[in-house]
């Protein structure tokens, strides 16, 4: 081991500062991404590195014989001790009949890191000699599993059924990686489109630009829209109570291509809790005119599992005024079931104004469901008036 003094370690940050910069001024690395050291001064990691979670460990092991004696019947096993389980990495478990002097058993292991933490390779070799003797011994390589990424999850439940996740990527390691994929694979009620391109023509442009690299320390936000399948969206019952949305697949590269892919466990939501009776929007304008009388068109679902009778009043607000008559039947409505309803209304005030007013009540248990704040809506002035 060598020990550095302050001054020592100050030359090296400067070595290394005048490096970077000689990195930066080299007309083969490539503008931005000059840590990943592709260009014309290629160099290797300066120490063993870091296995993160996701990666897969590789290790060559190799047995040589340096004595002048051969020996027999040699097992070499490899076995990788984690902090809950002990795994057998060797390929073969056969014995090797005899080593002569200056040979050598040879093998390469490999191992995808599902687990952070310390892990220990066990390397352990059985052999017996010319005079019969059986002799064991054993080499533990100790290394550190960290975690890659931190992955933060926001959900969005829109009025339509419609699910919008927000996903939060963080590169938590200290050199860039390539993102070379991450996707979004939706439970089975669900369909996903990726909003995470702009479209240009015929093909897709990344929000993320041509360089699909994340520093370190930089984070990433990536969409997703969810929308029920045909079978499932009618089902109002149905739908109100998934809350397993699906599972983020993120794959990535880092410095010298070693590649990594994380799983995510299953995503969860938050239902929405719309109580007996929901009231959905399915069409509205987005810009009326002042005291001008404008249509929308409401969508009534029953949740519950019993048929409900059940009567609309329209109650007018201080710049909502509903068209129409209040106290209207719009009869039975069996579970799971919904009906559309147009409705007519005005907004005597500019600006944007909340949609509110509208109660629907069931007959049968005599109670009252009451809707304010559905939508918003910006109310104009035709009028343009002139400065004498």
């Amino acid at each position: 081991y060598s020990v550095f003094s302050p001054k020592q370690s100050k030359k090296l940050f400067l070595h290394w500062d005048l490096f970077g910069r000689l990195m930066k001024e080299d007309p083969s690395t490539i503008k931005g991404a000059e840590a990943l050291m592709l260009g014309e001064m290629l160099t290797l990691p300066q120490n063993f590195g870091n296995i993160f979670l996701g990666e897969t460990f590789s290790s060559y092991i190799s047995v040589h014989n340096d004595s002048t004696q051969e020996v027999k019947d040699i097992l070499v096993k490899a076995d990788l001790q984690t902090s809950s389980q002990r795994l057998n990495l060797s390929a073969s478990n056969n014995t090797v009949t005899e080593l002569k002097p200056e040979s050598c058993i040879d093998d390469v292991i490999h191992h995808e890191v599902k687990e952070i933490g310390t892990h220990i390779l066990v390397c352990a070799v059985s052999y017996t000699t010319q005079a019969g003797e059986k002799l064991y011994f054993r080499k533990f390589f100790k290394f550190q599993v960290l975690k890659p990424l931190d992955v933060k999850t926001k959900f969005y439940n829109a009025e339509t059924d419609e699910v919008f996740l927000e996903a939060q990527i963080q590169n938590i390691t200290t050199s860039p990686m390539f993102m070379e994929k991450v996707s979004l694979e939706p439970s089975m009620m669900y369909n996903v489109t990726e909003l995470n391109t702009v479209e240009t023509g015929d093909e897709g442009t990344s929000t993320f630009g041509k360089m699909s690299y994340l520093q370190p320390m930089d984070t990433r936000q990536y969409l997703y829209c969810l929308k029920p399948k045909s079978e499932f969206a009618e089902k109002a019952g149905v739908i109100k109570g998934v809350t397993v949305i699906g599972k983020l697949d993120i794959v990535w590269k880092t410095n010298l291509g070693e590649k990594g892919r994380l799983q995510t466990s299953q995503l969860q939501r938050m239902a929405p809790g719309y109580g007996d009776v929901r009231l959905s929007l399915e069409m509205i304008p987005d810009t009326v005119n002042l005291e001008e009388p404008f249509d929308i068109t409401c969508k009534i679902t029953n949740c519950s599992e019993r048929t409900m009778d059940l009567v609309l009043e329209m109650c007018n607000t201080r710049s909502i005024h509903w068209c129409g008559v209040s106290g209207r039947q719009l009869g039975k409505v069996s579970p799971s079931a919904s009906l559309s309803l147009p409705l007519k209304l005005l907004s005597s005030v500019q600006g944007l104004q909340s949609i509110s007013g509208l109660r629907l009540t069931d007959t049968f248990l005599k109670r009252t469901y009451e809707y304010d704040d559905i939508a918003q809506v910006c109310v104009v002035c035709p009028y343009m008036s002139r400065e004498s």
